[in-house]
């Protein structure tokens, strides 16, 4: 009863949230702008950081509000550096943000009292001692971003697909991408606090790339992406107690060992709807093309 008490909200963290991560690391692997998110929970650490050199508690609103912060400006370069014609490709400059918010978090951090502890908990997170109350905040969140990408998915799927085509139907591309990566700047916000910033990339990523392997279009794979996360969550939430393991490290692993037995699956089972003539795809891994439609 005690493993049941302690891994209750954890448990309940990791059934409801992941879901509109999958569906957001679909948007970006389609972009080829892979390492964004992590470039953008590292930046809401940077802010995290901050809120605690200035001498504000982690889970005070003045932290989410310095968090939220540098993630609007995070999202703001990243809008401002998507362009058509890139002299320096956009994924570089990713990078560049990524190492510079990290060093910076180190920097700071190392000037606080319990540094050490900090930067541990912003790469790993604090599943087991997340307060209930951030977690239907963060529910509520997500659901907010959820219906608003629902809404108006077409728009999201379309600058996500093709942006110059969507661009000459007549979106406005640089508009679009930045109500795309604020809210998206909000949900990796939200849930760094929580889980950390290696789990986060890890939700975003690694189920997207699942989906991608055995699927042509954006359902299945949703479907894909999700089935991933829910049964590594749970197995891991399983055995954590067991083996006492950190329960964001072993999250990730056992995302990292689904994706190692999809990609050979993927080997044998050519992605359903695939063709080869498609609107605005993108080679699959088996070589053969996908489209990114619902």
């Amino acid at each position: 009863m005690e493993v049941l008490s302690l891994m209750k909200w954890p448990l309940i963290a990791c059934l409801t949230l992941p879901w509109l991560l999958v569906y957001l690391g679909l948007h970006v692997v389609q972009r080829q702008i892979i390492f964004v998110d992590l470039a953008l929970a590292q930046v809401a650490a940077l802010g995290t950081c901050v809120a605690l050199l200035v001498g504000h508690d982690l889970h005070s609103w003045q932290t989410y509000a310095w968090s939220a912060g540098f993630t609007l400006a995070g999202a703001v370069v990243f809008t401002l550096t998507r362009t058509r014609h890139p002299r320096v490709p956009q994924e570089a400059l990713i990078g560049i943000v990524y190492v510079v918010a990290a060093a910076g978090g180190i920097l700071i951090l190392m000037k606080s009292t319990g540094g050490k502890e900090e930067l541990q908990r912003s790469l790993v997170g604090e599943l087991l001692v997340v307060p209930p109350r951030e977690v239907f905040q963060t529910i509520g969140l997500f659901a907010v971003v959820g219906v608003v990408h629902y809404v108006f998915r077409r728009q999201f799927i379309a600058i996500s697909e093709d942006p110059d085509a969507a661009e000459r139907s007549g979106l406005s591309v640089r508009w679009w991408d930045f109500l795309f990566y604020v809210m998206f700047g909000f949900v990796v916000t939200t849930f760094v606090h929580i889980g950390g910033v290696l789990l986060t990339f890890s939700y975003l990523i690694v189920p997207a790339v699942c989906g991608n392997y055995l699927a042509a279009r954006m359902r299945p794979r949703l479907l894909i992406g999700w089935t991933v996360a829910t049964v590594a969550s749970i197995v891991s939430l399983a055995v954590t107690p067991v083996l006492d393991l950190p329960v964001g490290a072993a999250i990730v692993c056992a995302l990292g060992i689904a994706l190692v037995l999809v990609a050979g699956l993927a080997r044998f089972v050519p992605a359903t709807g695939t063709n080869n003539t498609t609107r605005g795809g993108t080679p699959d891994a088996s070589g053969g093309s996908t489209e990114y439609h619902e």
